[in-house]
């Protein structure tokens, strides 16, 4: 029996030419918050389709609760809640008359469900105001409300704090970690804002042009993060022998012609600084550096940054 909620094994979704998602294995533990992390157009919705079987794979498997999706769509369904595009909300009617009809459609038993919804998003139970009146934030809140309304085990929200204000960001942040911390819900979350993802998930996928480029918990990419030493000398090559030599240190990268960084930061930069001077080599710029989870993102997807 596998560990995870969901996993796919070479997933594929291709458009003509185009692979929009491309051989991507992902693994979704149990409980945990997982951030699916990619720019606008790096395939997160795409696999999500997928996910739900609103998507047939060009080739590729998933399975969701260790079953097959494609076989066991019936079975597996229902135990997920799930916002991919906003849903067909009445204008004309209030939050929780439109959380009514889609209860009655989907055959919702709990009597409290709706109540229970709307109290976990912070939205009124039997307020009077249109949902033609709601601002965003609401309407988002309304939305993953629906999502959660039949207590499902897994939830797979996608760009949920999508064109919120910051405040509207910190309320959908909170109750998604509630779910999490006190009702044992395993989350996908797609978003291509990485702050919010850093404070949010437990686990991170970087996704772009379709290939799943790193998959790993937050902890283990944040201790990817290096302190260095940067220095911009006269001479690369003196300086790369008197850090081996005098130092007893390989522990460093050589830019180009100037520039080298030192990872070794135990040692004292004022002894480095006086040795090299003492070796005819000159410093223009000697300072300590450290790496962001920003500056890993634009690394792995190739330099280009994300919100």
């Amino acid at each position: 029996m596998s560990d995870f909620i969901i996993e796919t094994n070479r997933l594929t979704k291709q458009y003509g030419d185009q692979k929009s998602v491309n051989n991507l294995n992902m693994h979704v533990r149990k409980g945990r918050i997982y951030g699916l992390l990619g720019r606008n157009g790096a395939g997160k919705t795409t696999t999500m389709k997928m996910l739900l079987n609103l998507a047939k794979p060009t080739s590729g498997e998933v399975h969701i609760f260790g079953k097959d999706i494609r076989t066991n769509e019936k079975k597996i369904l229902p135990r997920i809640g799930s916002l991919i595009e906003s849903p067909g909300f009445y204008p004309n009617l209030t939050g929780t008359e439109n959380l009514k009809i889609f209860a009655e459609l989907r055959g919702i038993p709990k009597r409290n469900a709706i109540e229970n919804a709307l109290e976990l998003v912070s939205l009124p139970y039997r307020d009077k105001k249109l949902y033609s009146q709601y601002s965003l934030g609401m309407k988002q809140r309304l939305a993953i409300a629906l999502a959660v309304m039949h207590d499902p085990e897994l939830l797979i929200l996608d760009e949920p704090i999508n064109g919120l204000d910051p405040i509207g960001i910190a309320e959908v942040r909170s109750f998604i970690r509630k779910l999490s911390e006190e009702r044992g819900k395993t989350i996908l979350i797609s978003s291509h804002i990485l702050s919010e993802i850093a404070l949010l998930a437990d686990d991170i996928g970087i996704i772009d042009n379709g290939v799943l480029l790193e998959e790993e918990s937050l902890e283990e990419l944040e201790g990817k993060n290096s302190k260095y030493i940067h220095f911009i000398v006269s001479d690369i090559a003196q300086a790369a022998r008197i850090l081996e030599g005098s130092f007893n240190t390989k522990n460093f990268h050589v830019e180009d012609e100037h520039g080298i960084r030192l990872y070794d930061t135990n040692l004292l930069l004022p002894i480095i600084n006086r040795t090299f001077i003492e070796n005819g080599v000159d410093i223009t710029e000697a300072h300590v550096c450290e790496n962001t989870l920003e500056d890993y993102f634009k690394k792995v997807t190739g330099g280009v940054g994300i919100a």
